[in-house]
């Protein structure tokens, strides 16, 4: 059995990366409690999703040529963020919602979450047009380690939200 608060910890992380859908970045300036917003409880050592016992963060960031911008030709400057609420180990779902905060926005696998309630696997943020890859990636990732056959079924409907970098990035 999980702690509860532990659980809720996850639930609450995990609605905000829904509710934003952007991908995790270093963040030099102030934090909202330091701004006086006030937050129930006592932040981790870190201050981070991580904080909370079991979650994992992984990430990978893909950068290549530089200079002008041509399509099809580069650079890119784009990536992959991963957030498994009870990490590698543990394939049990937890409990989630979703939200669109801005409606241009494609999010995979949120039609399981509204109907079952749970995430039954990493959450991905990945650029716009590497939402379908991304989404297939984690299926085969899943069935390699154990994935929807360790489940009560043989199939998986992953979240992977995505986030315009095309500003920096050839997406194409």
């Amino acid at each position: 059995m999980h702690d509860p608060t532990a659980i809720l910890l996850v639930r609450s992380a995990m609605m905000v990366l829904l509710f934003a859908a952007v991908s995790v970045v270093a963040q030099d300036g102030p934090r909202a409690r330091d701004l006086g917003i006030p937050f129930d409880g006592t932040p981790g050592l870190l201050n981070a999703i991580t904080d909370v016992a079991g979650v994992e963060v992984g990430f990978t960031t893909l950068i290549s040529s530089s200079g002008k911008q041509v399509v099809g030709q580069g650079p890119v400057r784009t990536g992959v963020t991963a957030v498994l609420p009870r990490g590698k180990e543990d394939p049990d779902p937890v409990f989630a919602g979703w939200y669109a905060l801005k409606g241009n926005s494609e999010m995979t696998g949120t039609t399981w979450v509204e109907e079952s309630g749970l995430l039954e696997a990493p959450v991905m943020i990945t650029n716009t047009h590497s939402v379908g890859v991304v989404r297939d990636a984690v299926v085969r990732w899943r069935v390699q380690h154990g994935g929807a056959d360790s489940y009560r079924r043989r199939w998986l409907l992953p979240v992977v939200a995505e986030t315009w970098d095309g500003e920096l990035n050839d997406s194409n």
